[in-house]
């Protein structure tokens, strides 16, 4: 700030300061992110990631990177929830045609035999087609998966377990995985630690206090220089 019959500011003043408290305000969204997806089913951890270049650009050289490590499996012993005990995800193709990738196995059976995700997208097999059963099973306990993902139902006709297809899980880009691990009547919650979150969020929120404290400063010099000039 230079006072030469008038007031002019830089860059790395008063803006700085803002700047780096709306950075650190995005990181601590992304924290904050992370703990409420705590306890959601096949949630998988962010992390904040700084661009070179975003003292210049702002918050838009924030991303985020997705952690794809495993995360807390516990058994529900329900037959159409199945967890992932390796890295990888289920296809599932939605109305609009498009596939999403999950880590969330809670499947149902419709009146057709589709294998469907909770929000009726249908499940894909490792060839990218929707997995259809040939008949409804009496009950869900029929139906088998292996870690593997070969999908199997018991045919009350035959007495005998018939398989149907095999249970698509790939990689983030797109290849398959070949041992997926498919646990059969357990679900993944996230990967998230609660501890880690909140130990992070510490610097964050010192860093985020000094440039609030720097701002109050600079606007309470900015203040006083400029009722100086109107009173000469």
């Amino acid at each position: 700030m230079r006072l030469q019959g008038y007031i002019s500011q830089s860059q790395r003043g008063l803006n700085q300061s803002i700047g780096a408290m709306h950075m650190q305000m995005e990181l601590m969204g992304v924290a904050q992110e992370n703990i409420n997806g705590f306890d959601k089913i096949g949630y998988q951890r962010k992390d904040g990631v700084v661009s070179s270049f975003a003292e210049y650009i702002g918050i838009h050289g924030v991303s985020k990177a997705v952690d794809d490590s495993v995360g807390r499996i516990a058994r529900t012993d329900k037959p159409l929830d199945f967890a992932i005990g390796e890295k990888g995800y289920f296809q599932l193709l939605n109305n609009s045609g498009s596939v999403e990738l999950t880590r969330d196995g809670r499947f149902k059976i419709n009146e057709k035999g589709e294998l469907l995700g909770l929000e009726n997208q249908k499940v894909l097999t490792q060839g990218g087609s929707p997995i259809v059963l040939p008949f409804t099973p009496e009950k869900y306990e029929d139906v088998r998966v292996d870690g593997n993902g070969r999908l199997c139902i018991f045919n009350p006709a035959t007495r005998k377990m018939e398989y149907v297809d095999t249970i698509g899980v790939v990689s983030s880009d797109g290849n398959t995985v070949i041992e997926p691990n498919i646990k059969q009547g357990c679900l993944e919650f996230s990967n998230v630690s609660m501890a880690q979150e909140f130990l992070e969020l510490v610097p964050l929120r010192r860093t985020f206090d000094a440039n609030r404290q720097l701002f109050m400063i600079q606007n309470g010099a900015l203040t006083k220089a400029i009722q100086q000039i109107g009173s000469a």
